[in-house]
């Protein structure tokens, strides 16, 4: 049983992840670009945030890394922000949690300041 974001789920050991799919017929796996990795840890560590603040810190547009990730069920639109242009914040979803193996957002590492 594994716990996430509130929810309890059963699963397999992840040695037999190869097996489960094979019985599954599922060969459904989530491959992240670099830029996604980048823009989702952005994410996790500043939500609910902005697309203007993702660009801010990673310099480049990430539009269409942003529709890939909602796609994929890992972030979500949060509401829009009460500013000027009242723009969408994002933020993780419980499927992050699961594929990453987290609990919580708690869960995740600290980031320490070099």
């Amino acid at each position: 049983i594994v716990q996430y974001d509130g929810v309890a789920e059963m699963t397999t050991a992840a040695e037999a992840a190869v097996d489960v799919r094979r019985f599954l017929h599922s060969e459904h796996e989530v491959a992240l670009s670099p830029a996604a990795l980048e823009t989702l840890a952005i994410i996790a560590y500043k939500q609910p945030v902005t697309r203007g603040e993702i660009e801010s810190v990673r310099g480049v547009d990430c539009g269409s890394v942003l529709r890939t990730l909602v796609r994929a069920g890992l972030v979500m639109e949060a509401g829009r922000l009460d500013q000027p242009g009242r723009p969408i914040a994002y933020e993780t979803t419980a499927e992050f949690l699961k594929l990453f193996g987290l609990r919580s957002l708690a869960d995740l590492p600290s980031i320490e300041a070099e």
